[in-house]
Formats: C-alpha cells, structure tokens, sequence
C-alpha cells in the first residue's frame, strides 16, 4: 500500500461542502491540520496532500473517469456524451494511449511554445483597443479572447468566424466541468456546433492541404488509421475545450494577485520577460483554475493512515496541494519571487494525463501578463478582485473588470 501506513486505522473526517466551497483555502488549511484523507457526504474520498499525489496519479493505483459522469446524470445520448465517449480527456490505457497519440505529435511542445509571437501580438492588439477607453470586463474581452483567438488561428479558422468560434467554446466549455442540468441544452449545441465546424475544416484540409497544425494532425490520424472519425474530431473539441476556461480563469487569477501586490506587480513591469513566467507559476499556485482531479480506485489504498476501498472515487485535491506547506512554505502567501518548487506544478495534473495544452496555456498566459506590463503598466482593477470558487473539477470565477493605462 502507497505512503504512510499506521497501526491503527482512521475513519475520514467528513467534509463540510458549503464552507470548502465559499472559503476554500481557509477551510482545507484547516483540515490539514487535523487529517491527510478527508471524505464528502457522497462518499467521495479526498486526498489534501501534495506527497500522495503520484501514488494517486499511478494508473495502477486508480484511472481516469469515463463516463461514469454522464451516467449519474442520466445522460446516454447527445453531443456532449458523445464528446465523453470519444475524447481521450475520458480515456484510460490502450484507448488514451491510441487517441492522444496523433494529437501528441502535432500539439508539441516546441509548436506550442512558437506561437509566443503571435500571443504578444494578439494580446497588443486587445490592449490597445482598450487602453485608457475606460473599465474593461477583463474576463471575457481579454482572458477569454485570447486563447479562443490563439487555437482559433492554430485550427485555421479564419478571422470573420472567431466571434462565433469563441461563443461556441464557451458554451460548450461548462460540459467538462460542473453543471446544471437546465444548462445542458445550450452546452450540447455548443458541442454540436464546434464538432461540425471543425468537421468541415478537416475536410477542408484533407482537399487543400496546407502547411499547418490541422494538416499535420490530418495526416497524423491518416498515417495511423487507428481513429474512428468522431474520435478524430472529439480530440480535437477536447484540446479547445480542456483550453478555454481554465486559461481564462488562469489569466484571472494571476493578474488580480499581481495588482493586488503592487510591488511585485513593479517587478513585472520592470522585467516582464524575467519575471512572467515565476508570476504565472505562483499564480496558478496560489488559486489555481483547476480544484481537483476525481479517479477511481483500482485497488484498496492508504494514506495517512485511512484506508480507500477499491472501486471508490477519490479526489486528488489540487487546491489543497498547492498550499500544502510541507512543499510551500508559507504558503498563504503570494511571492513570484519563491524558490525551490517542484519541477512538476500539479495545476496541470501529471501521469499519462497531464495536460497536453500545457505549453500552449503557458505561452497564452505568460505573454499576457508580460504585454499588460509592457503597454499598460499603470493598469488597475476596478471594484472587488475576482472570487474563484470551488473545489471540484474546473473552478468558477466570478468577476473582473480593470482599467488598462
């Protein structure tokens, strides 16, 4: 059994869902104090420490949800389970292994990080639309608009189109996290809408090949023949979904903190490209977009001393991790300018699913936050900094609005 086994078995403390959900940080530091496993009243094991999170992630141990999801819901048909059954993000072994591989290749991380330019150039261009013409909704005309237009320009999608592009992302986005049941219908139209659109792209591509990602990844499914086309298509609605929000939140995130410590924020603006990729960094530590990561149990398991049965849910808690202060010290407090953290930053999940967008998310965010430095240092927020809710799956974020000058 993995990690920390006692002579004397623990029960789980229960969680209170109300206060983790409104007060997270404060709430799961507390737990930590008193126990390594908590449990919800549902039952589903969560995991608060940053040392057990390979174990958890070892798919020997456990593997990834698959549509057990939609199941409990009581959906069986439609767009979105469609996205469920065929994307690799709901995948294990052979299966992920089979629909990551093409996209793998074609999504590398030098690719990825090559679009840095263009991030910058996008990003200039939303900034000086905005600067000094007032509050801007920075949730949506800047965090969300960036990284729609970026894998908008990465799948050829051409210019007139991204503002249909980016509301169908959106919609379609709520389906890989939480949601309400009245919400599903916009959700699948959204799916339904993307899936056809990047359908009729790919057809475009296999005619009219050009020297492109959607060529590549076209000619990387074709080369193996091992992909049905819904899956071919799901894996690419995945990327772009798996992308937008937690991008958008992500950008959130790390700004607010930013302007909210101005000295560090002068830091940034004095030295944006030394300094960028440390802020996203302890952003993303210091409230990530992502709250947790729930598997299965593939066998019983210990940690601190409580016992997970085989064939349970177990939450790798993300949040929690993140703050732990075996790894963090100090970790309720936000400095860009701390060392020794791991190499691996659990935001971005790890094992044989960590996120494949990494770079691309990176680039998106670091290049952000550097141009705001750049052209708009003297940038302010306006009204309360944003709240990101949540402890589960993709997180919620509230509000932003800033000032660019």
């Amino acid at each position: 059994m993995p990690a920390d086994s006692q002579d004397i078995a623990k029960e789980p403390i229960l969680i209170d869902s109300a206060r983790a959900y409104e007060e997270p940080h404060e709430y799961y530091r507390a737990l930590r104090e008193e126990t390594d496993v908590a449990i919800t009243d549902i039952g589903i094991f969560v995991v608060l420490r940053h040392k057990y999170m390979d174990a958890l992630l070892d798919n020997s141990n456990t593997r990834q949800f698959e549509l057990e999801g939609m199941m409990l819901r009581g959906i069986s048909s439609g767009p979105l389970f469609d996205l469920y059954k065929n994307a690799m993000l709901f995948a294990n072994g052979a299966t992920h292994r089979r629909r990551r591989a093409p996209m793998a290749r074609t999504f590398a991380y030098k690719l990825m990080d090559g679009m840095r330019p263009r991030v910058r150039e996008i990003a200039s261009e939303v900034i000086e639309a905005h600067r000094g013409a007032g509050p801007v909704n920075f949730l949506d005309d800047f965090a969300r608009a960036i990284p729609a237009r970026v894998i908008a320009e990465i799948i050829g999608a051409p210019p007139e189109d991204w503002p249909k592009f980016s509301g169908w992302v959106a919609d379609a986005a709520r389906g890989i996290g939480f949601f309400q049941n009245e919400e599903l219908a916009e959700i699948d139209a959204g799916v339904a809408a993307l899936d056809n659109y990047v359908k009729d792209l790919l057809e475009d591509r296999r005619q009219y090949p050009r020297e492109d990602f959607l060529t590549s990844y076209a000619r990387a499914t074709a080369a193996a023949g091992e992909l049905t086309e819904e899956e071919i298509r799901m894996q690419m609605a995945g990327v772009i979904l798996a992308g937008s929000d937690t991008t958008r939140t992500g950008a959130a995130a790390v700004l607010s903190q930013l302007l909210q410590h101005p000295d560090q924020w002068a830091l940034v603006c004095e030295d944006p490209d030394r300094w960028k990729k440390a802020a996203v960094e302890e952003g993303l530590r210091f409230d990530p977009p992502v709250g947790s990561v729930p598997r299965f149990t593939l066998r019983d398991l210990e940690f601190g001393g409580v016992t997970i049965p085989e064939g349970r849910v177990v939450s790798m808690s993300v949040l929690s991790g993140l703050r732990d202060p075996d790894v963090y010290p100090e970790p309720d407090r936000f400095d860009i300018r701390r060392e020794g953290l791991p190499k691996w930053n659990i935001a971005f999940g790890g094992g044989a699913h960590r996120c494949l967008g990494e770079a691309l998310a990176r680039a998106e965010m670091e290049e952000s936050i550097a141009t705001i430095a750049r052209m708009a240092p003297n940038t302010k927020m306006i009204g309360a900094p944003p709240k990101i809710r949540g402890t589960a799956a993709i997180r919620h974020i509230d509000a932003m609005t800033v000032e660019f000058s």
